[in-house]
């Protein structure tokens, strides 16, 4: 009877113990596999994007901003991307060193056009680029080539930075780059409201056969000339909402503005000479107040369209005081 009780007693124990063992393996197997599922979850996230939802990569390995602003934009953050699309006659000078430095390839384009296949060759494993703009077939195109960002703004450095800063975790480090350039940009203000008070300042775009004038509340760089620098137009285009307006050369004595900033607009293949002599040459040019002066300052398309970014704001800061604070 004894043998039997203890024979008894030892299965029952048997069989408790399998049980437990099988319970542990089960809670380990249940816990590799959640372990398994949040790595393969931490790879990709979602973000959103001008045209909706779209899965990108946590960490990409060869990522490509398609506006070399929004790179700078990352770079400052930083991220840094692997490669960005360059437009030489469009870039501020600083930017390609700047590049080099970052190890960021740069592939050249012409404005405005984008080659698939030349992005498909590269091989992104995503796409960053301003979606502001930007047509549903082109974004489109783009998605077949790798997972396609289209930041839902436009390059203005208030605007675009927190976007991009959402979307890669870096909003800290874009609210340190904006304190940082509201403080020099203030500054700045100070400094050119005691040298010039309420003078007035018109930006004037010179190009091929005809002329055009920054609305100061047309956002881009008007914010740039406009807010940040306060900067006051003149009365007659005051509440111009438009980024840059044609206007006829008769149009200027109505402006007459103490101060200009004269662009020589850029573009591959584009002919400003004429339209800069047919100006210059002119009666209502010479008669004006910033011309007899000696106040008109030559700017660059390039360091006030496509410059604006953290590093390039600062340079066009420095500018501007330099031109209208003696």
């Amino acid at each position: 009877m004894l043998p039997r009780l203890k024979n008894l007693k030892f299965g029952v124990l048997l069989v408790l113990l399998c049980l437990v063992l099988a319970a542990c393996s089960n809670e380990s197997l249940d816990e590799v596999t959640a372990a398994g599922g949040d790595a393969e979850k931490s790879t990709t996230k979602v973000v959103q994007d001008q045209f909706g939802e779209v899965t990108i990569p946590v960490e990409p390995e060869n990522m490509l901003v398609l506006d070399s602003i929004y790179a700078e934009y990352l770079i400052e953050m930083g991220v840094t991307p692997q490669m960005v699309v360059f437009v030489p006659e469009i870039e501020p000078d600083y930017r390609a060193p700047y590049f080099t430095e970052h190890g960021v390839k740069m592939v050249q384009s012409e404005q405005y056009q984008y080659n698939y296949e030349q992005l498909l060759a590269l091989a992104p494993d995503l796409i960053v680029t301003m979606g502001e703009g930007m047509e549903q077939g082109v974004y489109d195109e783009l998605s077949k080539i790798a997972p396609t960002v289209a930041v839902g703004t436009n390059n203005e450095m208030k605007r675009a930075l927190p976007k991009l800063a959402t979307m890669f975790d870096k909003t800290e480090e874009s609210k340190r780059l904006l304190a940082e350039f509201d403080e020099k940009a203030k500054l700045a203000k100070e400094k050119i409201v005691q040298s010039i008070g309420d003078k007035t300042v018109l930006v004037l775009r010179v190009e091929h056969n005809r002329y055009r004038f920054m609305g100061p509340k047309g956002g881009s760089s008007s914010v740039f000339f406009y807010e940040t620098l306060g900067l006051k137009s003149p009365e007659v285009i005051k509440d111009s909402t438009d980024w840059f307006s044609q206007f006829s050369l008769e149009f200027l004595s109505e402006m007459n503005p103490d101060y200009i900033f004269l662009e020589d607009r850029t573009l591959k293949g584009y002919d400003t000479k004429q339209s800069m002599e047919d100006l210059k040459e002119s009666s209502v040019w010479n008669s004006l107040d910033a011309v007899q002066n000696d106040r008109v300052y030559p700017l660059k398309t390039s360091d006030f369209v496509t410059g604006v970014g953290p590093v390039g704001s600062a340079k066009l800061l420095d500018y501007v005081v330099e031109k209208l604070v003696p």
